[in-house]
């Protein structure tokens, strides 16, 4: 039975290359799926570290847009806000002027309509100047009759009727 030790002998002697072969082979295998595994880490720490610097520049840009446009709109605000009040000055100031103006019409239509009856009263002074000074002397003769006491008093105040009568 010597040749079944030699055939078992030979065959475990191949196993046992076998074995050492998957053994080597599977070391070999887990050494590059670690070195795989820290080289893709490593990528993504990268990655991580560049993409965080991306958002805050990002961060940064908008930041500095938004303080813009902020900026803007306040200085937009303030001006409109300026024009606003001066348009109310404008209006104001026209509203003023027109109730001036207003008044300055009515005032000379009160000046010309007083003008316009004194120039009526006048032509009627003229037209009947007689009759009215007759009707006043006769008024003031009566009052001297009425007060005998007064005669001195009574002829200035004739005198007086008789001349603002003749002025008129």
């Amino acid at each position: 039975m010597s040749n079944g030790d030699g055939v078992t002998a030979t065959l475990s002697d191949a196993v046992e290359a076998a074995k050492e072969k998957v053994a080597e082979m599977g070391g070999a295998a887990a050494n590059a799926a670690s070195s795989t595994v820290t080289r893709v880490k490593k990528a993504a720490t990268q990655a991580r570290k560049t993409m965080s610097a991306d958002i805050a520049k990002a961060k940064k840009a908008v930041k500095k847009s938004v303080a813009t446009a902020k900026k803007k709109l306040a200085t937009a605000s303030a001006d409109a806000k300026k024009e606003v009040a001066s348009l109310k000055k404008k209006v104001a100031g026209k509203k003023a002027a027109a109730k001036k103006a207003v008044k300055k019409a009515v005032a000379k239509k009160a000046v010309a309509k007083k003008a316009v009856k004194k120039v009526a009263a006048k032509k009627a002074v003229k037209k009947a100047p007689a009759k009215k000074a007759v009707a006043k002397k006769a008024a003031a003769k009566k009052a001297v009759k009425k007060a005998p006491a007064k005669k001195a008093v009574a002829r200035k105040a004739v005198k007086k009727v008789a001349r603002k009568a003749a002025k008129k």
